[in-house]
């Protein structure tokens, strides 16, 4: 009984302090939305939004691939520390196993690692972490399934650092890139794809990267990520922002809804985000820098991008034994796609850093787009506001890819027009012909989520409970489970998520806004240029709480709010 007591409290300890940081590291990352002050609101929690959308197909086509040779796994040597104790003997009477003993020691050789790192000795951390690595190897005990959690989190752990190491030498001091250009049998025959039957599509896109690629160069200083990350949309998407793949991938950077949604991109029936240049960028930003914070290096990173961090993490998992240090370690294991899409983003970067050494000659990129925006409260067409104006047809739609109906929404909308012409544009817009389009009635597939209920479900698709209760023969609005499927009807045309202006008590403008997941005071204080406080004075707000379906607010034009 003595013995079984000491394995038991030696292995919550290992438990503790193994299993905690490898399951925090396994989770999805979330939105973090970083407002410009510390009053921040907590976000509503985000949830998948289904896929419903109209724009023209993606511009790349799928070009055959053999797989590559299997890599060699990397050989670690010991630096003569290992432990010697006999495999099936206990130690010195403590009630330790060797294999116990041997994962203690792995242990300590990691947190001695960790220290080395935080002293700036990288080359010493990674020699600790070899030797962590071979006492994890020999911490085998096949009728202790406790000991093989361990064991395996100690593992992933050892993986993780390794990796973040080797990412950090990448980088310079002088702030180059942090993607280091590996020009190998892959990638060269992503090249010669180039060079060959997709050699008018490389041209064609990097052309097109100037209407883009500026703005989005600017966004990853602002963010610190590196500006070669600016080229991923010539392989997401050939730079057009209207871009859609087989897979209902939408944009310059390719979200699918849910991961659109997860990261802050609104969806309604005259909007879709992911078509929109900037806060694609700035959600494409957020996702990228989650993945290298979880994986430790942007190869790693970009493959999640393209696959999900689940499959990746998956493969990290399922690795027979040892652990990679680099991305191609992990290559082989990827989905088919994947193995061609890092590839491919380096092919590119090959030829970008030398076009002549694989035979290019680069046209000169378009201008970026000029514009400034204003606000307009009324539906209108765009192609009646270009002849209003005077623009060349389809100007305003170039500018706002994001407009599913080439109209302004009937709410309250920023909109992109050419510079110098917002007084026009506001001028122009009352003697315009009001948009009003027929109602649609549409229904989409919503699973249940944790917390959820039918009256928060209704709200978020602007629907109501009897209509979701109709539609799947629903006895109680109470009895829904989760991982249920339900089909919910939704009316196109009243899906947005803020209503129609109305005049204020005070003579400025007032809206309302249904508080969506995902949504925050500064998310929603910034969409319609007001205040984190006012919204809160005049809605009654203690804090920062926010729940789906709520119903706000919101005063513009000087309105005092109280």
């Amino acid at each position: 009984m003595k013995r079984s007591r000491g394995r038991g409290a030696g292995y919550r300890i290992l438990l503790a302090g193994l299993l905690v940081p490898v399951l925090a590291c396994s989770s999805r990352p979330t939105a973090q939305v970083a407002p410009p002050t510390t009053d921040e609101a907590a976000a509503v929690p985000a949830g998948p939004l289904p896929a419903e959308v109209t724009a023209e197909p993606p511009a790349i086509e799928a070009v055959p691939q053999s797989l590559p040779e299997e890599a060699g796994a990397r050989e670690l040597q010991p630096d003569g520390e290992v432990d010697e104790l006999a495999a099936d003997g206990l130690d010195d009477g403590t009630g330790e196993t060797h294999a116990t003993h041997q994962l203690h020691l792995a242990l300590d050789s990691f947190s001695a690692a960790e220290q080395l790192r935080r002293e700036g000795d990288p080359d010493a951390a990674l020699q600790r972490l070899d030797q962590a690595f071979l006492r994890m190897a020999g911490a085998v005990d096949a009728a202790d399934p406790v000991l093989a959690t361990a064991r395996e989190s100690l593992r992933l752990r050892i993986a993780r650092r390794i990796v973040e190491i080797h990412a950090a030498r990448q980088v310079t001091v002088d702030g180059g890139s942090a993607i280091p250009v590996v020009v190998n049998a892959d990638v060269e025959k992503e090249i010669r794809s180039f060079q060959g039957p997709e050699r008018r599509f490389f041209l064609e896109s990097y052309e097109r990267s100037g209407l883009y690629r500026p703005r989005i160069v600017a966004q990853l200083r602002e963010a610190g990520l590196p500006e070669d990350l600016s080229w991923l949309p010539l392989v997401e998407s050939g730079f057009k922002d209207r871009a859609l793949s087989s897979a209902r991938a939408l944009g310059l950077w390719q979200f699918i809804a849910s991961t659109g949604y997860r990261y802050g991109l609104d969806r309604s029936d005259w909007v879709d985000e992911r078509m929109d240049p900037e806060k694609s960028t700035q959600a494409a930003i957020e996702y990228l820098s989650a993945l290298h914070a979880l994986f430790g290096d942007w190869m790693t990173a970009l493959a999640a991008y393209n696959c999900g961090e689940g499959a990746v993490l998956r493969q990290i998992r399922n690795q027979s034994e040892g652990y990679f240090d680099q991305f191609w370690d992990l290559y082989e294991r990827l989905p088919r796609e994947t193995r061609r899409y890092v590839p491919r983003f380096l092919a590119t970067l090959a030829i970008l850093e030398d076009p002549e050494r694989w035979g290019f000659e680069l046209p000169r990129p378009l201008p970026p787009l000029e514009y400034e925006t204003v606000e307009v409260t009324r539906p209108a067409k765009l192609e009646a506001l270009d002849r209003a104006l005077a623009l060349p047809a389809g100007t305003l739609a170039r500018l706002n890819p994001e407009l599913r109906r080439n109209a302004t929404p009937a709410a309250v909308y920023p909109l992109k027009v050419p510079a110098g012409a917002g007084p026009q544009v506001l001028a122009s817009l009352p003697n315009l012909p009001r948009y009003d389009p027929a109602p649609t009635f549409t229904s989409v597939t919503h699973r249940v989520r944790s917390g959820e209920t039918l009256s928060g479900i209704a709200a978020r698709y602007g629907t109501s409970v009897r209509a979701i209760m109709a539609a799947n023969r629903l006895r109680s609005a109470n009895r829904i489970s989760l991982g249920q499927r339900l089909v919910v009807p939704s009316r196109g045309g009243s899906s947005s998520a803020a209503t129609a202006p109305a005049a204020s008590a005070s003579g400025g403008r007032e809206i309302h806004h249904r508080v969506r997941p995902g949504d925050s005071l500064w998310r929603i204080a910034t969409r319609y240029g007001t205040t984190i406080d006012r919204i809160r004075r005049d809605n009654g707000l203690g804090g920062s709480f926010l729940r789906p379906g709520q119903l706000l607010t919101i005063r513009l034009d000087g309105a005092s709010g109280g």
